[in-house]
């Protein structure tokens, strides 16, 4: 590369305005002194410092101006020294700082993280809610907030927490709704990936989304919301109060190889480029495989194509895995070979630890994954493979698409991102996001608080909603329920099937408390007939998960590989137990929590109360704070021997997630591994990790 060449022509499209195309082609000379060892020129200083790309200037050889934008677009993140932020930051965090209520959309690599954390190094809020998509990606909050802000705030993930003078809420939106009557004002509401508030990024769980939005905005004082590739953001009540800025400015530069061209749809082809490219390379690569099928697929031809690797810790890893949870599990032959899986089904604590695996030098070098990957954490690699245009069952849009390719690259690791296509991309689109009121949502709607918003169908399919269940209910009963937004499940429609079953015979529904029986085998009645309220989506068959919940009530006290050994004589699978988990810890309690709250105001009977078991079947039969620290990032295993050895009583009663929080800091990894003879390397690894996430790093 003739550097001077390269100036000369960014400096061309600096004065003619062309920003992103000046950005694109300094990132790749950047990109060249690095691959070289080239130390920055004045020249090259001063178009990093044109392009507004400030956090990249070379103090040492910058001219004084240079320097003086260098130390003056500083701000405190909550680091030991302050960092530099590029223009757009800058512009966004003094937006911000001003009082204003701010909808930002920006590229994967903008870097809004650090907005956020300055936001609260410099403004010094009381209470801050942050609302991301998933769990893993509250977890990966919590660690940079807990290790920034953890001296002077008590930072939250969980619900029934007591919240202290100030706090950092970091929740999916369905455990938000549970703190709203503990906080009478918000300071700033943070929504993560906000435009999963619209039924076409997010049917299922847009609801519950807008709702939280409706709620929490009522006692927010200032709004934030966040999300990538969006160009215009339609007119709507949600967001009327914010002013959205779209921005283009990019910190990396993606390089795309279009091999689809070549491969066709010759398969043979396409796993010939596949292997072409992870067999040799050292690179972190994030192969985008689009369904689960397709996982299994790459996770196939690479075990029977790639050579195991010896040493190591990812021979630590793979032995922990076949000890812990499956000798066959496809998992554990793949990360032999390098490589670890992403989807959204997985134990919280696995996927966490793959994912540090990943950003460590000699961890895992690949990871193939879901769309889980763009929505449950911020990792991202120099390479990035599309091996279906597919999501699910869906073709790929350029919106998820370009979410999904933006992962390549990261400011100060990799200035250029190469993004390799095995198959056809989606045609480039426009993404104006529209948010609308979905039908789920309307039955928790004042109708004259919207009815400026509201279509007259609308209000009619409300009203009617209300007298429905006014009239099966009663109306006090009704509008005491209502008042109080109790309930957890986020579709009204359910809500009113279960009040129509409660109403055909409220006396046969007292046969429910037999859930709260020791005996597994007195389940069944009650757990098929709340199953049937709601005959789909549950991803299994209802005699799966019957078998699945029943299976699992004694799993604190078997090994894991036993848990699943027995449960493969009912033809469910390692795979099939972690979907299994998740539907009957989250989806069975919320639907099983809803059924419990109307039969207590119908029948108005005591004995008719399924708390207990809700509370056992929320927390997968586990002790809750076990099942809350794999949130955290320890599996339930190191819990166990932890148990065993008497170094921490997890089943202690009357004690929260951050009371054992202080327990585990009032000691040392060393401290419990003196303790705890059965703790393996790979355990120590964990511990060190988890420790890593909840300890103060100022």
């Amino acid at each position: 590369m003739d550097i001077f060449e390269a100036c000369s022509s960014i400096n061309d499209h600096v004065q003619s305005g062309n920003d992103l195309s000046a950005r694109n082609e300094l990132i790749k000379v950047l990109d060249f002194h690095e691959r070289e060892g080239i130390f920055y020129s004045p020249l090259v200083n001063h178009l990093i410092r044109e392009v507004g790309l400030y956090p990249y200037l070379n103090p040492e050889t910058s001219s004084w101006e240079d320097r003086f934008i260098y130390e003056s677009f500083k701000v405190n993140v909550g680091f030991e020294s302050p960092v530099t932020l590029h223009r757009e930051q800058s512009l966004i965090l003094k937006k911000l700082l001003e009082g204003k209520s701010l909808a930002v959309s920006a590229p994967t690599s903008f870097g809004k993280s650090f907005v956020i954390d300055a936001f609260i190094s410099i403004n010094k809020p009381q209470n801050i809610v942050i609302i991301v998509p998933t769990i893993a990606l509250a977890d990966e909050t919590r660690r940079r907030l807990q290790q920034k802000f953890s001296d002077e705030y008590k930072v939250i993930t969980t619900t029934d927490i007591e919240v202290s003078n100030k706090n950092i809420f970091i929740f999916p939106q369905e455990r938000a709704i549970s703190y709203i009557p503990k906080l009478e004002s918000i300071d700033i509401l943070v929504i993560d990936e906000f435009y999963k508030a619209s039924v076409e990024y997010d049917k299922e769980r847009a609801s519950s989304l807008l709702r939280a939005m409706i709620q929490l905005g009522k006692i927010s004082k200032q709004k934030y919301f966040l999300a990538p590739n969006i160009s215009t953001l339609k007119d709507n009540p949600f967001t009327r109060d914010v002013e959205f800025i779209h921005l283009d400015f990019n910190t990396v530069y993606l390089e795309k190889h279009d091999l689809y061209k070549v491969i066709g749809s010759d398969v043979t082809k396409k796993s010939a480029a596949l292997l072409s490219l992870i067999k040799d390379r050292h690179q972190k690569t994030l192969i985008y495989a689009g369904t689960y099928s397709n996982i299994t697929q790459i996770s196939n031809l690479i075990i029977d194509k790639l050579s195991p690797r010896k040493g190591g810790i990812l021979t630590d890893f793979s032995r922990w895995l076949s000890k812990n949870y499956s000798r066959n599990w496809v998992l554990t032959s793949l990360v032999d070979r390098g490589f670890g899986v992403h989807n959204g089904k997985l134990h919280r604590s696995l996927s966490q630890i793959q994912i540090k695996l990943f950003e460590i030098e000699d961890g895992l070098k690949g990871i193939i994954s879901t769309s889980s990957i763009i929505e449950g954490v911020n990792t991202s690699a120099e390479n990035v493979i599309i091996w279906k245009n597919k999501n699910g069952r869906s073709k790929l849009n350029d919106f998820t698409y370009r979410n999904i390719i933006g992962r390549g690259g990261r400011m100060f690791k990799h200035f250029v991102g190469n993004i390799y296509l095995l198959d056809t991309p989606p045609d480039p689109a426009e993404s104006q996001l529209t948010i609308d009121f979905p039908d789920d949502l309307l039955p928790d709607l004042d109708e004259n608080e919207f009815k400026q918003d509201l279509t007259s169908d609308q209000v009619a399919k409300i009203i009617s909603y209300k007298e429905e269940m006014a009239d099966l209910l009663g109306v006090e009963t009704y509008y005491s329920i209502y008042s109080q937004k109790i309930f957890q499940s986020s579709n009204a429609s359910t809500i009113l099937k279960v009040v129509r079953e409660i109403a055909k015979d409220p006396s046969e529904w007292k046969n429910l408390s037999y859930l709260n029986s020791s005996n597994p085998d007195d389940w069944d009645y009650s757990l098929y007939r709340i199953l049937k309220i709601v005959p789909a989506g549950w991803d299994a068959s209802y005699t799966a998960i019957v078998n699945f919940t029943k299976a699992i009530s004694n799993g604190w006290e078997l090994p894991f590989p036993e848990l699943v050994e027995n449960l493969n004589d009912q033809n469910i699978s390692i795979d099939d137990f972690f979907g299994l988990e998740r539907s009957v810890s989250y989806k069975l309690s919320a639907l099983l929590n809803d059924v419990n709250l109307l039969l207590k105001k119908i029948l108005k009977d005591p004995s008719v109360d399924i708390s207990p078991f809700i509370f056992k079947v929320s927390h997968a039969f586990l002790p809750p704070v076990v099942y809350q620290l794999e949130e955290y990032g320890l599996p339930r295993m190191i819990s166990r021997k932890l148990q065993d050895a008497n170094v921490i009583n997890f089943e202690q009663k009357d004690v929260d997630l951050h009371d054992i929080i202080n327990t585990f800091l009032g000691m040392s990894v060393q401290d419990i591994v003196s303790n705890v003879l059965t703790l393996d390397k790979f355990d120590i690894f964990i511990l060190e990790y988890f420790y890593d996430g909840i300890m103060l790093k100022r």
